[in-house]
């Protein structure tokens, strides 16, 4: 048991490390690509990724009937609404505040996972939240500034909320169905759904624009890096610890953006950043240790 929840703890810090560079990345790619049709390449991707991985471990693709409204839910709730809030929020503001999401997320995820899935909420438990939410406070800072951030902080509580709702349904499917199946089903739903509106915006979007190495390799990175392995680690990691608990993990996406918008972006990093990763692992540790 101690075994399953090591490893979902590194899963799960390994996907939401990959997501804070996910705001450094798209933060470059949405100059070119608009929020749409960016998620719409990013799945055409991240499927191509996710169907081979799953022919090479000769998965089974049947998916019985009474799963799909579940995978559908999946799907338009965390796939559509709470990652175009993500690129949205983040085209309005910068990496730093996309990472903001994060302040939000685990708070949610504990009290989704006690409506739905009666999890009880301990004082253990919500005191590793607050005190990385103390973290990310310092990290990010009230940094917004303009209407432009403020309707992107916005935007991103709204993503929060969602992507929390979308992991504690992920707890819902039982361990005898496949997660990787699961995954590309509900990524499959949000890529058929986006289609229409995402070609239309393609089409304001010329061949040479999307020629610059850092533009086709941003592409890779979030469609294979950040969603097919990412949504995959998530995935994982959530079927092998409780949902108030794997949230807790969401707080190494701001550490990850924040540190590489300073590396990549020249974005600017106080000495509050640190004293903000020291709380986030405190969080973290504390969490562990009580579990």
């Amino acid at each position: 048991m101690r075994t399953q929840r090591f490893w979902g703890g590194v899963f799960l810090a390994i996907a939401a490390s990959i997501w804070g560079g996910m705001y450094v990345v798209s933060k470059v790619v949405l100059e070119v690509i608009p929020p749409l049709s960016l998620m719409w390449i990013r799945y055409v991707l991240a499927v191509i990724a996710l169907v081979s991985l799953g022919l090479l471990r000769r998965e089974s693709w049947r998916l019985p009937r009474q799963y799909w409204g579940l995978v559908a839910a999946i799907g338009v709730i965390g796939y559509i609404v709470s990652i175009w809030a993500q690129f949205l929020g983040t085209a309005l503001s910068t990496a730093q505040m996309g990472s903001v999401i994060t302040a939000a997320t685990p708070a949610f995820m504990v009290v989704f996972a006690h409506v739905l899935l009666r999890e009880r909420i301990t004082r253990q438990g919500l005191g590793s939240v607050l005190l990385a939410m103390a973290g990310v406070w310092l990290i990010v800072g009230w940094s917004a500034r303009g209407p432009h951030s403020i309707t992107g902080g916005v935007v991103l509580f709204v993503a929060a909320v969602t992507w929390a709702l979308m992991s504690v349904l992920i707890k819902k499917v039982p361990s005898s169905v496949s997660l990787l199946v699961v995954t590309v089903y509900a990524l499959a739903i949000a890529f058929l759904l986006l289609s229409p509106m995402a070609w239309l915006q393609l089409h304001h979007v010329s061949v040479s624009q999307l020629q610059p190495f850092k533009i086709w390799g941003g592409l890779l990175y979030l469609g294979v890096i950040s969603t097919a392995v990412a949504f995959f680690l998530w995935n994982e990691g959530l079927k092998r610890v409780d949902a108030a608990t794997g949230g807790i993990y969401f707080f190494f996406q701001p550490v990850a953006g924040s540190l590489l918008g300073w590396l990549l972006l020249g974005e600017q990093v106080s000495a509050a950043f640190w004293l903000g990763a020291a709380l986030i692992a405190g969080g973290v540790m504390f969490a562990i240790r009580t579990a």
